[in-house]
């Protein structure tokens, strides 16, 4: 197999730390980075909108999400990325050949997004409930998936518990096995990423 064809999905909630952890795997391996939230959020501030707005919109506009989740598509199909979004797993499911969920409990994905955005946490409960809710009933109208059933997929890590650091290392032991059983031969990069000062999300 080739490195440069490899494509791997990480999702997982808001302020779990995937965007963080994405940005540093894609290094380690030396394959490109594409976050679906990043160009959400880019959306929301381009329009003048809150997340939560610019969610509540999308559940009446399919046209968004499948924008958005195209360009994911577009890039999987080139390959040699790391793919992050809160969805990116299921709609990836034939192009990814890892698929990582990374969650936390409430309270730290909470503080997370409090330290990253600079808002009171009390606001930030009320929008990430309020927009997480609203996301997952449209992925379920839209496209059948449940954004909190992750049985499926390859590998499912607390970042509660674990550095982003620490969580590459278990990504990539679980790529080499799960290639490895797969009788397929590649060599991965050696190179431990640096620390990121990228938020997490």
């Amino acid at each position: 197999m080739d490195i440069n064809k490899l494509v791997i999905a990480i999702g997982g909630p808001a302020g779990s730390g995937k965007t963080t952890v994405a940005k540093l795997l894609a290094q380690r391996l030396g394959l490109k980075h594409v976050s679906v939230g990043y160009f959400f959020r880019k959306l929301a501030q381009e329009r003048g909108l809150t997340l939560e707005e610019l969610s509540r919109i999308a559940q009446q506009d399919p046209s968004i999400d499948y924008y958005l989740d195209s360009m994911a598509m577009e890039e999987a199909r080139k390959g040699s990325v790391v793919i992050d979004g809160h969805a990116a797993p299921w709609l990836l499911k034939d192009l990814a050949h890892l698929r990582v969920a990374i969650v936390a409990s409430p309270e730290v994905r909470y503080r997370r997004l409090a330290e990253r955005d600079k808002k009171p946490l009390e606001d930030i409960i009320r929008e990430t409930r309020a927009r997480e809710e609203i996301e997952k009933e449209r992925y379920r109208r839209f496209y059948g998936i449940n954004v909190e059933d992750y049985t499926d997929f390859d590998i499912v890590i607390n970042s509660n518990n674990y550095s982003p650091e620490d969580i590459v290392e278990i990504i990539v032991k679980a790529l080499e096995l799960k290639l490895k059983n797969l009788g397929i031969k590649v060599t991965l990069s050696t190179e431990k990423p640096k620390s990121s000062p990228s938020s997490r999300s």
